[in-house]
């Protein structure tokens, strides 16, 4: 007998972040899968920015976390601390002088950690490039994750790319590599 929602005239649910097969196990009422894809799906629905932002971005970065825009809706709360904070969105111009800052914040980050290069002066140094003091991209410091372009990104692009992020750790939960 088959007990599937469309057999039974119950309206099928699709859940985020699964594929279509996983939908239909979860439409039966049952979840068989490894523990590391229900921890990723866990990590990636409660990210916990750090927020690192040093220029105009900032306030575009702030404003994605606005009541307009609402970033809690996806489970994604800013922290103050890098010792409470999985992501961290660097958003601005990178100097030199800030450059060990940075990567002080990141080493006290928890792992697993993700970085999240925001607006085109933290990607490569913007209109900035050419000074003595700017670095050259902020990948030169810390691994990144996910490149946000603009300047300065509007917030619907930083929620996207937090998107992307939440994406990424759902695939790599997988045990799957994401595609540059």
């Amino acid at each position: 007998m088959d007990l599937t929602a469309a057999s039974r005239n119950l309206p099928v649910i699709q859940y985020e972040g699964f594929t279509p097969e996983e939908n239909a196990i979860l439409s039966r009422g049952v979840i068989v899968n490894s523990l590391e894809v229900i921890k990723g799906w866990a990590r990636s629905n409660s990210l916990w920015p750090m927020t690192f932002g040093l220029a105009c971005c900032a306030i575009e970065m702030m404003g994605t976390g606005a009541a307009h825009n609402d970033l809690d809706r996806f489970g994604i709360i800013f922290r103050a601390s890098p010792r409470h904070s999985d992501v961290m969105i660097v958003a601005g111009t990178v100097t030199k002088k800030m450059a060990p800052l940075l990567r002080r914040l990141y080493d006290q980050m928890a792992d697993p950690k993700w970085v999240v290069s925001m607006g085109v002066c933290a990607t490569a140094g913007g209109p900035y490039v050419n000074s003595y003091s700017v670095v050259k991209g902020v990948d030169q410091i810390v691994p990144v994750d996910v490149y946000v372009p603009g300047c300065p990104p509007s917030p619907p692009a930083l929620i996207y790319g937090l998107n992307m992020l939440q994406e990424k750790i759902r695939i790599e939960a997988r045990g799957k590599k994401v595609q540059a």
